[in-house]
């Protein structure tokens, strides 16, 4: 430990097909704690590279080395590198295995979240679209969008499955909107994610474990369309707080959910990680309870380092 501060390490990178996001969002935390909890942790640039290669300061490390050069690490990268540092126990922020499994699965949190009584949305997923194997882009498109016309009706929610700031989320009201939606999707090479519109409020929650003496403390909710009502407040927190615990969070959790006009509430997704710009959900949830992101961030680090 380094003139007092404490050093911790930001894993970025990796073998994944998020290479470039996570090397955005590595360099945002990086900023974040420089700004905000300069006085207390010095930022430590892990990067991977796609090989799967660790380098510290720009060179080549050896993972066991970490032991003496950080105190924590926050992981950016995936859960190889989560597994790599329980191994030789560095200690860190990462989304656990099973979050991190759900996260890149819809099918297997739908079927998780049906196991624990919990409704989503109907939807339909497309794989990577591939010239050789599924023809023309216009008679593919036509296709598909018969398959989910077939499984359910309009309107449709169109967007891409895995992280694309490019592909716009579309809303498909008909038939032909649908075909080009899809068609968008092709465009961009990635998976596609149909579901159903389902007309309400949405709102997010995040949870906390320990913070503020609480088991998991439920943050009030944000990022809300339409006006939340005492009872509603009480259903999501509750809900919040058990699918903080089903869906393996470690250290954070943003729920998403929607509550249709009968009142019943769905759940969207989730985020195993918090997002430390400053104009984030995450950001006004803390000041809505009269905290500061920092302070959170600095409590979620402690609860691993102490």
């Amino acid at each position: 430990m380094a003139n007092g501060l404490k050093r911790i390490g930001i894993a970025r990178g990796g073998e994944g097909q998020n290479y470039l996001r996570s090397l955005k969002i590595g360099g945002e935390v990086i900023s974040y704690l420089l700004e905000n909890l300069g006085d207390k942790y010095k930022p430590v640039d892990i990067l991977i590279d796609k090989s799967g290669v660790w380098h510290l300061g720009g060179l080549p490390i050896e993972p066991k080395n970490l032991t003496h050069k950080v105190d924590i690490v926050w992981n950016v990268s995936g859960p190889q590198v989560s597994n790599t540092l329980d191994h030789f126990s560095i200690p860190h922020v990462s989304p656990s295995p099973f979050s991190h499994a759900l996260e890149n699965s819809r099918e297997i949190l739908r079927e998780h979240m049906k196991k624990v009584g919990v409704s989503m949305p109907r939807n339909f997923i497309l794989p990577v679209y591939q010239p050789d194997f599924d023809g023309p882009i216009e008679r593919y498109s036509i296709k598909k969008a018969k398959e989910v016309h077939a499984k359910f009706a309009a309107p449709w929610i169109v967007k891409s499955f895995t992280p694309e700031a490019n592909m716009g989320i579309h809303l498909a009201k008909t038939f032909n909107e649908l075909v080009a939606a899809i068609e968008d999707g092709v465009n961009h090479k990635k998976s596609i994610l149909v579901e159903e519109f389902i007309s309400g409020k949405v709102a997010s929650l995040h949870s906390v474990p320990s913070f503020r003496k609480e088991e998991v403390y439920i943050f009030p909710p944000s990022d809300v369309f339409g006006k939340i009502s005492r009872e509603e407040n009480e259903k999501l927190s509750t809900l919040a707080r058990d699918l903080h615990h089903h869906l393996g969070a470690r250290h954070y959790l943003k729920s998403n959910f929607l509550l249709n006009k009968r009142g019943k509430i769905y759940f969207l997704d989730f985020e195993p990680m918090p997002n430390l710009n400053s104009f984030s959900h995450f950001s006004q949830a803390c000041e809505s309870v009269g905290a500061k992101m920092h302070h959170v961030v600095e409590h979620i680090l402690e609860q691993v380092v102490k």
